[in-house]
């Protein structure tokens, strides 16, 4: 089922119909009512099909988001010319049904019938897009909250404090909405208790009213509601048939005395031809967020925000614009207290129908798919997400039904790593980036693209380090901290391998060995690796590897360990190649000190501890 407050309002006006021949008048006017359903079968008992009724059942199984029958229809359709809109959604509706590669061939006649869309300018850019989609880093797991009725529609859930307010359809007691025969929807409140568990809703009385209401938003001291709910209350409709009246979707303010909502008024930015709802309002209570088609809209329905001035007064609506906004439908705002946006689009590259994205309010950035598994094939949507609780709420219709999830972040961090030549500064395309773990095991390679950058997705609050290496020059050991969540970056230049040629040495950092130990280490092997780079450059060189101790322990016991030593790394040269005939090394113990000391500081030591690799030949 399409949710209630997609085809309630927003996009009615733009979905009614003149008829269009006398055959399909009857069909028409039951398109026009939103009786999809009906309308639908009115349409199938027409004898002599064309691709205007083809088109008309399509729609009407889209609107009710039966995606299965849409595009059963849309096939049909699109044998006939049609507008490039109709091929969008029969795209959309192929996607809901994992037909990718069918939703891909509509995308693209969608495309080249209108070029200039934002949607087409996006697909055009990455028509391919859905494989990385589908295996970015996870930011959320989701599990199905209890309190969702198995029956009937729950949505817009939100966590002020302890308490989660939601939208339900569930009230049996209530009229019927001919347009999907559920109940009218009513808002509900729980107490979200600290251990996970949330205690059964009970219906707010002073909102609810024999009409639609909801989703609300709540102010964070609880005192003020913002809330959609229709027209009607305000004696304001279109009527389009005798007995048919079409109602608009507005916003209503409610403020809280002696814990009754009570003062019930609408605010002054409705309109009597467009409609606004589905509101979020940000921490400091200046700022409320909502959809609407009001004029200057690029889409079907737009984010807008609006200040809060008080007194039921406020400033002008803005247009979220491009950032956010698209020709498509964007909806269900929540403005997170890090001035987070999440929303949901129809009209962006996504997994499904209505995919849930987040743009950051504080960077000029683009907006950012949720991914899987927040994001299916069916409809997700009304995304609020708790920083205190540090936990999310959604809706979807993934298993038939408008439920209620939960979204419990995955500490992630996408590490990007940076790689550049240290004396020009560009980019080196194709390095080598490894990452390792705390124990130096390699976890995987990469190679930098064209702009000489990787990333990597790894844990949060965990070490780890990099190890990067080009042809040409010299490779680098680089930690990465620990952090805490997010974007970590990285910046790594390497230098050409002729500038660690000094004179007639190799100078290298210092070859660290565990104590006691002559292995070579992961990190020695890094800083051995320059050495390797160098001779592979230069086929002539032959090196002398020298190995020093400081003066601590016994001469006999120095001279061994610097033998061992020196001899482990030749070892590790040859063993990457290069001609044995080319390296040699000894221990010379703490006969050749660099600094001469008897009582000697440990700065002083560290400087006779120390690795030597001389050009015996050029």
């Amino acid at each position: 089922m399409k949710n209630l407050y997609i085809s309630l309002g927003f996009m009615l006006v733009a979905m009614s119909v003149a008829a269009q021949n006398a055959a399909t008048a009857e069909a028409d006017k039951l398109f026009k009512k939103f009786e999809y359903l009906d309308a639908a079968k009115e349409y199938q008992k027409i004898k002599s099909k064309d691709g205007y009724v083809y088109k008309q059942i399509a729609e009407s199984y889209f609107n009710v988001y039966n995606s299965k029958e849409a595009v059963k229809w849309y096939a049909k359709a699109v044998e006939s010319k049609q507008d490039a809109e109709t091929y969008y959604r029969y795209a959309q509706m192929l996607k809901a049904e994992g037909k990718y590669e069918e939703s891909n061939k509509q995308m693209q006649k969608f495309a080249s019938m209108a070029p200039k869309d934002q949607r087409a300018i996006a697909f055009n850019q990455d028509p391919d897009y859905l494989p990385k989609l589908k295996t970015q880093t996870r930011l959320f797991d989701e599990q199905l909250l209890d309190i969702s009725d198995k029956k009937y529609a729950d949505f817009g859930a939100v966590l002020v404090d302890n308490t989660l307010y939601f939208t339900s359809a569930r009230n049996t007691a209530r009229r019927t909405y001919g347009r999907n025969e559920e109940p009218f929807l009513d808002m509900y409140m729980a107490t979200y208790n600290s251990n996970g568990t949330i205690s059964n809703p009970t219906p707010i009385e002073e909102i609810n009213s024999k009409y639609h209401d909801g989703p609300a938003a709540v102010t964070a001291d609880g005192n003020t509601m913002y809330f959609s709910s229709e027209s009607f209350k305000e004696g304001n409709y279109e009527k389009d048939t005798p007995g048919q009246r079409t109602g608009l979707i507005y916003l209503f303010v409610a403020t809280k005395v002696n814990g009754v909502w009570t003062n019930i008024k609408p605010v002054p930015f409705n309109g009597k031809t467009w409609s606004t709802g589905n509101p979020s309002i940000s921490k400091d209570g200046k700022t409320l967020y909502f959809a609407s088609n009001r004029k200057g809209s690029l889409g079907a329905t737009d984010i807008w925000k609006v200040e809060v001035k008080g007194n039921n007064t406020y400033g002008e609506p803005v247009n979220l614009g491009k950032k956010v906004n698209t020709e498509g439908n964007e909806n269900f705002p929540f403005i997170a207290d890090d001035n987070k946006l999440y929303f949901s689009s129809d009209g962006r590259k996504g997994v499904g129908a209505l995919d849930i994205y987040v743009k950051d309010l504080n960077a000029d950035s683009e907006a950012l798919n949720l991914g899987l598994p927040v994001n299916s094939p069916q409809d997700d949507f009304s995304f609020s997400f708790n920083v205190t609780a540090n936990k999310g709420f959604f809706a979807s219709n993934r298993n038939g039904n408008d439920d209620l999830y939960l979204a419990t972040p995955i500490c992630g961090v996408d590490a990007v790593v940076m790689v550049t030549d240290s004396k020009t500064g560009k980019p080196l395309v194709t390095a080598n980036v490894a990452i390792l773990d705390a124990k130096g095991n390699i976890i995987e390679t990469r190679k930098t693209n064209t702009d000489g950058w990787v990333t990597y997705s790894i844990d949060c609050n965990t070490p780890y380090s990099l190890l990067v290496s080009a042809d040409g020059y010299t490779s680098v050991s680089k930690p990465l901290d620990k952090h805490a969540g997010g974007k970590q970056e990285a910046k790594v230049s390497l230098d050409p391998i002729e500038s660690i040629i000094k004179g007639d040495m190799v100078q290298l950092n210092d070859i660290y060995f565990e104590f006691d130990k002559s292995n070579i280490t992961q990190e020695g092997a890094a800083e051995l690796n320059k050495l390797v780079a160098v001779m592979k450059a230069r086929p002539n060189i032959v090196i002398m590897a020298k190995a020093h101790t400081d003066n601590r322990g016994s001469e006999e016991y120095n001279l061994s360990l610097s033998d061992r030593r020196a001899r482990a790394v030749v070892q590790y040269v040859i063993s990457q190649g290069v001609d044995e005939n080319r390296i040699s090394g000894q221990g010379y113990g703490e006969s050749q000190p660099r600094v001469n000391c008897t009582e000697c500081t440990d700065e002083q030591h560290a400087q006779n501890r120390r690795n030597e690799f001389i050009i015996v030949k050029k």
